[in-house]
């Protein structure tokens, strides 16, 4: 109860309840149309997704001060990959808030002349090269836990007396200087590398996460810019499980992936 209070008492988690409300609507819509659902039915989801979505952008107001911020504290990491790629993604995000922001002026009446279609494509182009940050931040960490538990490895396997496990360093009989051989240790070494992915991925809940939402909200302005047509259905069941996993980051915060 008391994670409850602490999670409903923030505004960003409020947000994210409106956005997880929104494509839970989008998905419902999609669901009633397929079925013939009547007309009336259909408008009034599409109402009560477009009242999610204007409030969503009320929330925001002001988040690209924040995003500002957190750029400004990444630029202070040591790793320059993970510098490069954090700063940038809060870069893109402060803009992508900031056209957002332009949006709600145009929507609520403030700026009726604000071309809407213009400014949502803007917004949309920086929330991609955020994500695209994102996952190119994630596949870095996976690349350095996966070198980091390969390098465990080895050393266990030398520490035992043994050789290197499956014949993958050492080619025997079977490798690809082999005639025949190299189709099945490329099989070999490409399964050992998939279980040790799923093991780290497994073993790091906040990166699997991280993973995970990164992977779903590209499908949002992948769509909304036309560049992989998904629709409406598949927009809104990926908005939902990435809302809910934002959720579970705010309810758990040790499930956030840092820095």
């Amino acid at each position: 109860m008391d994670a409850w209070v602490r999670f409903s008492a923030q505004s960003q988690a409020r947000e994210r309840l409106c956005r997880a409300a929104q494509y839970a609507c989008s998905l419902l819509g999609h669901a009633l149309q397929k079925h013939g659902a009547s007309p009336e039915l259909q408008k009034q989801i599409r109402q009560l997704e477009s009242h999610l979505s204007l409030g969503r952008k009320l929330l925001r107001l002001g988040n690209s001060a924040d995003a500002l911020e957190s750029a400004k504290r990444a630029v202070h990491l040591s790793d320059v990959v993970l510098r490069f790629c954090i700063t940038v993604s809060h870069l893109n995000r402060a803009l992508y808030f900031a056209c957002d922001n332009v949006l709600w002026a145009g929507k609520s009446g403030l700026a009726p002349r604000v071309d809407q279609e213009k400014w949502a494509q803007r917004s949309f182009r920086y929330y991609l090269f955020s994500l695209i940050m994102n996952l190119s931040r994630d596949a870095y960490e996976i690349r350095l836990l996966m070198e980091q538990e390969s390098s465990a490895c080895s050393r266990r396997v030398k520490g035992s007396g043994g050789g290197a496990p499956g014949g993958i360093e050492n080619a025997g009989p079977g490798g690809p200087g082999t005639p025949g051989g190299g189709l099945p240790h490329l099989a070999l070494k490409l399964q050992l590398r998939v279980l040790l992915l799923a093991r780290i991925l497994r073993g790091h809940p906040p990166l699997l996460l991280d993973v995970v939402r990164n992977a779903c909200d590209l499908f949002i302005p992948l769509d909304k810019l036309g560049l992989w047509r998904c629709g409406p259905g598949i927009v809104g069941l990926c908005g939902l499980v990435s809302s809910i996993l934002s959720i579970l980051t705010l309810i758990c915060p040790w499930l956030r992936l840092k820095p």
